[in-house]
Protein backbone atom coordinates (compact mmCIF):
# COMPACT_ATOMS: atom_id res chain seq x y z
CA UNK A 1 0.00 0.00 0.00
CA UNK A 2 1.31 3.35 -0.52
CA UNK A 3 0.35 6.44 1.21
CA UNK A 4 1.15 10.02 -0.40
CA UNK A 5 1.47 13.14 1.09
CA UNK A 6 1.59 16.10 -0.48
CA UNK A 7 2.75 19.43 1.62
CA UNK A 8 2.52 22.91 1.54
CA UNK A 9 5.17 24.84 3.19
CA UNK A 10 5.15 27.87 5.49
CA UNK A 11 7.24 29.35 7.77
CA UNK A 12 4.58 29.03 10.66
CA UNK A 13 4.30 25.16 10.32
CA UNK A 14 3.24 22.77 7.11
CA UNK A 15 0.17 21.40 6.08
CA UNK A 16 -0.62 18.43 3.95
CA UNK A 17 -2.84 16.65 2.24
CA UNK A 18 -2.50 12.44 2.75
CA UNK A 19 -3.78 10.32 -0.41
CA UNK A 20 -3.98 6.86 -0.54
CA UNK A 21 -2.48 5.26 -3.78
CA UNK A 22 -3.83 2.18 -5.40
CA UNK A 23 -3.85 0.71 -8.94
CA UNK A 24 -6.72 -0.76 -10.79
CA UNK A 25 -6.64 -2.59 -14.31
CA UNK A 26 -3.38 -0.72 -14.62
CA UNK A 27 -4.65 2.72 -14.18
CA UNK A 28 -3.65 4.71 -10.64
CA UNK A 29 -6.30 5.88 -8.95
CA UNK A 30 -6.02 8.21 -5.86
CA UNK A 31 -8.43 8.64 -2.71
CA UNK A 32 -8.07 11.49 0.12
CA UNK A 33 -7.68 10.18 3.56
CA UNK A 34 -7.27 13.37 5.59
CA UNK A 35 -4.95 16.45 6.09
CA UNK A 36 -1.68 16.41 7.94
CA UNK A 37 -0.07 19.64 9.99
CA UNK A 38 3.84 19.16 10.75
CA UNK A 39 6.10 21.75 12.16
CA UNK A 40 7.60 23.74 9.66
CA UNK A 41 11.18 22.93 7.40
CA UNK A 42 13.78 24.04 9.47
CA UNK A 43 16.89 22.09 7.52
CA UNK A 44 15.51 18.64 9.02
CA UNK A 45 16.78 20.14 12.91
CA UNK A 46 15.73 17.47 15.15
CA UNK A 47 12.48 18.27 17.29
CA UNK A 48 11.72 21.08 15.66
CA UNK A 49 11.51 20.48 11.76
CA UNK A 50 9.41 18.80 9.59
CA UNK A 51 11.23 15.95 8.18
CA UNK A 52 12.16 16.01 4.38
CA UNK A 53 10.47 14.77 1.47
CA UNK A 54 11.26 11.21 0.08
CA UNK A 55 9.60 7.61 0.72
CA UNK A 56 9.91 6.13 4.31
CA UNK A 57 8.03 2.94 5.06
CA UNK A 58 5.69 2.78 7.80
CA UNK A 59 5.01 0.31 10.83
CA UNK A 60 2.62 0.30 13.48
CA UNK A 61 3.51 1.02 17.11
CA UNK A 62 2.27 1.27 20.88
CA UNK A 63 3.80 3.61 23.59
CA UNK A 64 2.37 4.17 27.01
CA UNK A 65 2.09 7.68 25.49
CA UNK A 66 0.57 7.68 22.40
CA UNK A 67 -1.13 4.18 22.18
CA UNK A 68 -1.80 2.55 18.73
CA UNK A 69 0.16 4.89 16.46
CA UNK A 70 2.64 4.46 13.47
CA UNK A 71 6.19 4.80 13.02
CA UNK A 72 8.37 6.21 9.73
CA UNK A 73 11.60 4.19 9.51
CA UNK A 74 15.13 5.13 8.27
CA UNK A 75 14.51 9.07 8.12
CA UNK A 76 17.45 10.22 7.43
CA UNK A 77 19.01 11.48 10.15
CA UNK A 78 16.42 11.34 12.57
CA UNK A 79 14.66 8.79 14.87
CA UNK A 80 11.24 8.20 16.60
CA UNK A 81 9.19 10.08 13.94
CA UNK A 82 5.80 9.15 13.97
CA UNK A 83 2.15 9.51 13.13
CA UNK A 84 0.35 10.71 16.32
CA UNK A 85 -2.84 12.73 16.85
CA UNK A 86 -2.22 16.59 17.63
CA UNK A 87 -4.23 19.45 16.58
CA UNK A 88 -1.43 22.39 17.02
CA UNK A 89 1.83 21.37 15.64
CA UNK A 90 3.75 23.99 17.10
CA UNK A 91 2.34 22.90 20.77
CA UNK A 92 2.25 19.00 20.04
CA UNK A 93 4.93 17.88 17.59
CA UNK A 94 8.70 17.48 17.73
CA UNK A 95 9.09 16.44 14.25
CA UNK A 96 6.16 14.28 13.84
CA UNK A 97 3.16 13.97 11.77
CA UNK A 98 -0.14 14.30 12.56
CA UNK A 99 -3.13 13.57 10.63
CA UNK A 100 -6.72 15.74 11.00
CA UNK A 101 -9.86 16.13 9.25
CA UNK A 102 -10.09 19.72 9.24
CA UNK A 103 -7.80 22.56 8.64
CA UNK A 104 -8.18 25.43 11.11
CA UNK A 105 -4.90 27.67 10.34
CA UNK A 106 -1.06 26.26 9.34
CA UNK A 107 0.01 23.47 11.53
CA UNK A 108 -3.61 23.86 12.90
CA UNK A 109 -6.37 21.16 12.45
CA UNK A 110 -9.42 19.83 14.51
CA UNK A 111 -10.29 16.05 14.95
CA UNK A 112 -6.89 14.62 14.92
CA UNK A 113 -7.75 11.18 16.88
CA UNK A 114 -11.11 10.40 14.39
CA UNK A 115 -8.33 10.65 11.17
CA UNK A 116 -5.47 8.85 13.12
CA UNK A 117 -7.90 6.13 13.56
CA UNK A 118 -9.11 5.84 9.82
CA UNK A 119 -5.35 5.73 8.99
CA UNK A 120 -4.25 3.17 11.64
CA UNK A 121 -7.37 1.12 10.21
CA UNK A 122 -5.82 0.24 6.79
CA UNK A 123 -2.07 0.33 7.76
CA UNK A 124 -3.79 -2.43 10.19
CA UNK A 125 -5.71 -4.08 7.25
CA UNK A 126 -2.37 -3.76 4.55
CA UNK A 127 0.06 -5.76 7.69
CA UNK A 128 -2.69 -8.25 7.94
CA UNK A 129 -2.23 -8.66 3.83
CA UNK A 130 1.56 -8.74 4.19
CA UNK A 131 1.70 -5.50 2.52
CA UNK A 132 4.50 -3.45 2.93
CA UNK A 133 3.23 0.41 3.44
CA UNK A 134 4.91 3.54 1.99
CA UNK A 135 4.67 7.27 2.95
CA UNK A 136 5.87 9.26 -0.08
CA UNK A 137 6.13 12.76 0.64
CA UNK A 138 6.06 15.47 -1.82
CA UNK A 139 5.99 19.17 -2.32
CA UNK A 140 2.06 20.45 -2.87
CA UNK A 141 1.35 20.89 -6.40
CA UNK A 142 -2.58 20.31 -7.97
CA UNK A 143 -1.71 17.63 -10.26
CA UNK A 144 -3.32 15.14 -7.61
CA UNK A 145 -6.76 16.76 -7.20
CA UNK A 146 -7.97 16.19 -10.81
CA UNK A 147 -10.10 13.12 -11.15
CA UNK A 148 -8.24 9.69 -12.13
Amino acid sequence: MELVLYRAYYKEGTNGTLFIWTTLNERAQNRFLCYTIELPWNNNKRNISCIPEGKYEIEPRFSKRFKHHLILKDVIGRSLILFHPANDALKDLEGCIAPVTYLTGIGKGLYSKGAMQQLLSLVYQAKERNETVLLTIKSQNYEHCRTL
